[in-house]
C-alpha cells in the first residue's frame, strides 16, 4: 500500500534535506507553517521545476541558465530603503539621505503585512545560508520568500552551508521576508511609495515590500554587515577581490558599471569575489557565496570566465531571448540596461575557495568618469586615497537604479555610499590605518571616457586598455614608472604603459575638442569634486582636505 505521505512526490525522489523543528524555525516570525507547503533549502533542480512551473515568463536558456523576471522593478529603489529608528542603534547610524528613519510602529506594521501576504501562498521557501567566509565573522541568513527564483538567486548569492553545518544551524542571526509580490500601504507612517525594504537590528530581520528585485535582498545582507563588521573592528568594503599566484592581494573599489566585477575576473589571477568583502586582522574574505554580474553586451569574446558562469543553476535576470534557439540576446536592453546573472562563486574556474586572502599590497579605485577629464590611471598618495575613498566619484551609468536614463555624475562614499550604516570617516579611517599597517599601493583607475565628454567627441575606455593597466600595477611595472604631475587634481600620471597609447593616458593629450573646452570640464569636474568635499571637512584631517583637485 502506498505511503500517502509520498503520494505527491516523484517516484524517484527521495528527500535528505535539513527540517529544523518548525517551532524553532517561525518562532516569531508568525508563518503559518501549517497552511503552505514549505520548501526548505531546496535542491536547485527542485527551484527550477517550480520557477518554471509557478511562476509566469520563467524559462531555461539554452546555456541551461534560469531566465526571469523580476517584474516593474529592474533595480534597487534606494529612496525607499528605512531602518528603525529605536535607542540602542540610534546615535551610531548615519541618518540623512542614505538611511532614512523608520519607526517600530510602522515597521511592525509592514511585518504583519509581509507576513499575511507569505501566508495566504499555497507554497513558500527557506534558505538558510551564511554572510561572510571567515568562520569568525560570519552571520546565519535565513530568507524566506515565495517566488523559487528569490529562493535560487539568494542560494546562489549566500555562502552555502554543507549538510554538516545545516544540521547544527539553529537559530539564523537575521531573516528575511520577502514579500515582494505584495505592495507596501502608502498611508503607512514613513512609506512614500508602495515599495519598501527595512531593516530592524535590534528583531534583526529585513522586510521587503512591493519590489520583486531581487538585488534588495543581496545588498540587504550587504547593508545589515556594514554595520555589525565594524563593531566587531573588521571594516567591510565595497569592493572585489583577487589573489595573484605569489599570494599578493587586489582590492578593487567602485559603484555599479565601474568594472568591479568584469576586472576582477582575471584568468591570471583567483577570484575571491566581485562585490562584497571584509578586511579583518587576518586580511581580507568575500561576505558572499556568489556573483551578480551585469549582462549588458556581454559576450564569449570580452568577458570568457562571467560568460561561461551562465549555465545550470545560475538565474538570468530581465534579458531577451530568442524565441526558438532560447539563446540570450545579450545586447537588448528594451527591458532594461540592468540585466543581471546571479551565480556561484564556484562557476568562475579560478575562484578562490574558500574565499579568503591575505592583506591587500594594492588598493584600485575604480571610476566611471563620463566628463572625460580623470586619467585611466595615477598613482595616489596615502592622502589622495583618503580623499578619493571618501568622494566616491563616479558617473551614474544607466539602468543600475530606477530612473537612471543616461550617466549623471554622482559621489557616493566609500564608493558604496547607498549601503553604509555609520558615517563614511568611519570606514575611511578604519581604511586608512589598515592602508598604513599593510603598506598597500593606492591607485585612482578611470574606466570611463577618453577623448572628450560622454556624448560628445569622447569615448569609452576599452577594457583592453583597463586590463593592460592593471597587468602592469601587478607586474610592478607602474610601481618604477616615471610620473608627470596632472595640473588641478594633483594626479601623479604614468608616462608609459605596456599596450596602451601614450596619448591616451593623458586626458589632455586624449582630447578631440579645443583645449578651451578641456580646460572649461576639468574645472567643472574639480568644482563638483571641492563642493562634495565641503559636507566631510569637518570630519578630515587637514592632509585629507589639501589633497583635493586646486582651483
Amino acid at each position: 500500500m502506498p505511503n500517502n505521505h509520498h503520494q505527491q512526490a516523484h517516484p524517484g525522489a527521495h528527500h535528505r534535506i535539513y527540517h529544523p523543528d518548525p517551532e524553532t524555525l517561525y518562532h516569531d516570525s508568525g508563518i503559518d507553517y501549517n497552511h503552505v507547503e514549505m520548501n526548505r533549502n531546496a535542491s536547485v533542480a527542485k527551484l527550477y521545476e517550480d520557477a518554471l512551473r509557478y511562476e509566469a515568463g520563467t524559462i531555461i536558456s539554452s546555456a541551461g541558465a534560469l531566465v526571469t523576471s523580476s517584474g516593474k522593478k529592474t533595480g534597487r529603489s534606494p529612496k525607499d530603503k528605512r531602518i528603525v529608528d529605536e535607542p540602542s542603534t540610534t546615535e551610531d547610524i548615519w541618518w540623512g539621505p542614505v538611511n532614512t528613519k523608520l519607526s517600530e510602529h510602522a515597521f511592525l506594521i509592514n511585518h504583519e503585512r509581509a507576513v499575511d501576504y507569505l501566508n495566504t501562498r499555497e507554497r513558500l521557501y527557506v534558505f538558510d545560508g551564511f554572510a561572510g567566509w571567515d568562520p569568525k565573522y560570519r552571520i546565519k541568513i535565513r530568507v524566506v520568500c515565495a517566488r523559487a527564483y528569490h529562493c535560487l538567486f539568494m542560494r546562489n548569492m549566500l555562502i552555502r552551508p554543507t549538510p554538516e553545518e545545516l544540521e547544527h544551524y539553529g537559530e539564523p542571526d537575521f531573516t528575511i521576508l520577502n514579500a515582494g509580490a505584495f505592495p507596501a500601504n502608502r498611508y503607512t507612517t514613513g512609506m512614500t511609495s508602495t515599495t519598501s525594504v527595512a531593516i530592524n537590528f535590534p528583531r534583526r530581520e529585513m522586510v521587503i515590500l512591493g519590489t520583486e528585485y531581487a538585488g534588495e535582498m543581496k545588498k540587504g545582507v550587504f547593508t545589515i554587515m556594514h554595520y555589525l563588521m565594524p563593531k566587531a573592528g573588521v571594516l567591510s568594503l565595497h569592493s572585489s577581490a583577487n589573489q595573484g599566484n605569489d599570494g599578493d592581494v587586489t582590492v578593487f573599489f567602485g559603484l555599479s558599471g565601474t568594472g568591479k566585477t568584469t576586472l576582477s575576473a582575471d584568468p591570471g589571477r583567483h577570484l575571491i569575489g566581485d562585490d562584497e568583502h571584509c578586511w579583518s586582522d587576518t586580511g581580507v574574505f568575500n561576505i558572499e557565496g556568489g556573483c551578480y554580474a551585469k549582462c549588458i553586451d556581454l559576450s564569449a569574446e570580452k568577458e570568457p570566465e562571467i560568460f561561461a558562469a551562465i549555465r545550470y543553476g545560475a538565474v538570468l535576470e530581465n534579458v531577451v531571448l530568442d524565441e526558438d534557439t532560447r539563446q540570450v540576446h545579450y545586447e537588448d536592453d528594451s527591458l532594461t540596461e540592468n540585466t543581471r546573472c546571479a551565480y556561484p562563486i564556484e562557476y568562475i574556474p579560478n575562484a578562490l575557495i574558500p574565499c579568503i586572502g591575505g592583506h591587500p599590497k594594492n588598493i584600485i579605485m575604480l571610476t566611471c568618469d563620463a566628463l572625460g577629464v580623470l586619467p585611466p590611471v595615477s598613482k595616489l598618495t596615502s592622502s589622495q586615497a583618503m580623499y578619493h575613498f571618501i568622494s566616491g566619484y563616479t558617473s551614474k551609468m544607466a539602468g543600475t537604479e530606477d530612473g537612471v536614463i543616461e550617466p549623471e555624475a554622482t559621489f557616493s562614499a566609500c564608493f558604496g555610499q547607498p549601503f553604509l550604516v555609520l558615517h563614511p570617516t568611519k570606514y575611511a579611517t578604519m581604511l586608512a590605518q589598515k592602508m598604513h599597517d599593510h603598506a598597500a599601493d593606492a591607485w585612482l583607475i578611470n574606466t570611463g571616457w577618453n577623448g572628450g565628454a560622454y556624448g560628445k567627441t569622447g569615448k569609452r575606455i576599452s577594457l583592453k586598455y583597463s586590463r593592460a593597466i592593471i597587468d602592469a600595477i601587478h607586474s610592478g611595472e607602474l610601481k618604477k614608472a616615471e610620473y608627470k604631475k596632472y595640473p588641478i587634481f594633483g594626479l601623479d600620471i604614468p608616462t608609459a604603459v605596456s599596450g596602451v597609447p601614450a596619448e591616451v593616458l593623458n586626458p589632455a593629450t586624449a582630447w578631440q575638442g579645443s583645449s578651451s573646452d578641456f580646460e572649461q570640464t576639468v574645472r567643472k569636474l574639480a568644482e563638483l569634486f571641492n563642493a562634495n568635499f565641503d559636507k566631510y571637512k569637518d570630519q578630515a584631517s587637514s592632509d585629507v582636505i589639501e589633497a583635493g583637485p586646486k582651483l
